[in-house]
């Protein structure tokens, strides 16, 4: 009876868990870029008082045998990475990803972060920036009196009408990166990641060739997350964690009704 109240913690644990990341999932339903993250769990060991297969009697084996599972944890917690909905902003600094990849951005520790939130804006310096100013890499340079007139193609070319030229002038070239595993990634916070042994090494490209998406000006790709499945997995996993106490409670009553026989 006692390991029933263990199975059943078990799984209350792994449904405290699931709220956390339907939580996560709706705090960033406004979030540029965001994908949302799912929760996978497996059962624990089994204990086995008959196995099967043993011999029953002469001639006869047992067919099932008794296997007692002691709950569940959980496995791991997916990024489902599937495409956002885009949302119209008209500001050419504003660019989405149609497809596959990562915007580079240089972190403060000098390393390389990777990004789906396309929301650039220009410093001090004229270079093309995230919100938290972390310049974008390859470096872009926007010169002040390209200041509204800045141009972004598909595959990723920045350009500007200057004045006293005929044609937009080429300021730069947006690369972007993908991995063979992005579930991988190991979020940094901020809308950046970072590679790891599980993500494989970036491999960097001009948008639309080797697999990699395509870029739109003027457009941001908002949350993955679909309010109303949430809402509908919230639910599942109330319940889920409610009948897991009822289990813990009932165990409880019978262990308290063996405590009480008497004589």
């Amino acid at each position: 009876m006692i390991r029933s109240l263990y199975t059943a913690a078990t799984g209350m644990t792994a449904q405290q868990l699931n709220m956390d990341v339907i939580a996560n999932n709706l705090a960033n339903v406004n979030t540029t870029g965001f994908k949302r993250s799912r929760a996978d769990f497996q059962d624990l060991l089994y204990q086995n008082t008959l196995a099967a297969g043993t011999a029953a009697t002469q001639g006869a084996q047992v067919p099932t045998g008794i296997q007692v599972g002691l709950g569940t944890r959980a496995a791991s917690v997916e990024r489902v990475t599937t495409q956002g909905d885009f949302h119209q902003t008209d500001n050419p600094l504003d660019v989405v990803i149609e497809g596959e990849g990562f915007f580079q951005v240089q972190l403060p520790d000098g390393q390389i972060g990777y990004t789906r939130d396309g929301t650039f804006k220009v410093d001090s310096q004229g270079r093309l920036v995230t919100a938290d100013g972390n310049a974008v890499v390859p470096q872009i340079t926007i010169p002040p009196e390209a200041a509204g007139h800045v141009m972004v193609s598909h595959d990723g070319a920045v350009s500007a009408s200057l004045p006293g030229a005929a044609t937009p002038q080429q300021l730069g070239q947006l690369q972007l990166a993908r991995f063979v595993n992005p579930n991988g990634l190991e979020s940094q916070g901020r809308s950046v990641f970072r590679p790891t042994a599980a993500s494989g090494n970036a491999t960097t490209g001009t948008a639309g060739l080797k697999g990699l998406g395509t870029i739109s000006s003027g457009f941001l790709e908002m949350s993955n997350v679909k309010v109303v499945e949430e809402m509908v997995d919230m639910i599942s996993a109330q319940r889920a964690y409610e009948i897991n106490s009822k289990s813990i409670q009932a165990a409880d009553e019978m262990l308290q009704i063996a405590n009480n026989l008497r004589r």
